[in-house]
């Protein structure tokens, strides 16, 4: 698995603010409109749907929200970094300012899962996260998230 290939680096961005996770959610969907051609509300609908199972708010101020869609041929990711922490239900109740959004294919099973896996080992890393916290500037972001280190966390 590698970062490069699940994050544009046009999908990387800093969010000023974000007043709700519904809002939050139609922000990446937009986001994953204009990087990878994917249908805005279908994108928002099936992150809600995910969202009904369970948090995917993982803790330490980092939520990794994920959806399978029908127009997609790969996993694809798009990750914001937000300004003020917003209040998500994560599962230790901490306010998230990582979001790494994933979207595979409806059929992508075990690719799916890996990518999941593998960004969860990544963004579980207190190094990296302090270095994305750090900064505000896209590119940077997403230096971070495809170095040498961000793999060998993962």
């Amino acid at each position: 698995m590698d970062m490069t290939t699940l994050l544009n680096p046009k999908a990387v961005r800093f969010i000023a603010s974000a007043t709700s996770k519904k809002r939050l959610f139609q922000t990446l969907g937009d986001a994953a409109h204009s990087v990878y051609g994917l249908d805005t509300d279908a994108v928002v609908s099936a992150l809600q749907e995910r969202e009904t199972l369970g948090p995917t708010g993982v803790g330490h101020g980092v939520a990794v929200p994920h959806a399978r869609l029908n127009d997609i041929d790969r996993v694809a990711g798009v990750f914001f970094r937000l300004d003020k922490p917003l209040d998500y239900g994560s599962v230790d109740k901490a306010p998230v300012d990582l979001v790494f959004a994933l979207f595979a294919p409806r059929d992508a099973g075990v690719e799916h899962l890996k990518a999941l896996a593998f960004i969860s080992r990544t963004l579980r890393n207190p190094r990296i996260c302090e270095k994305l916290r750090a900064n505000d500037d896209a590119a940077k972001i997403h230096a971070i998230l495809t170095s040498g280190e961000a793999s060998k966390a993962a």
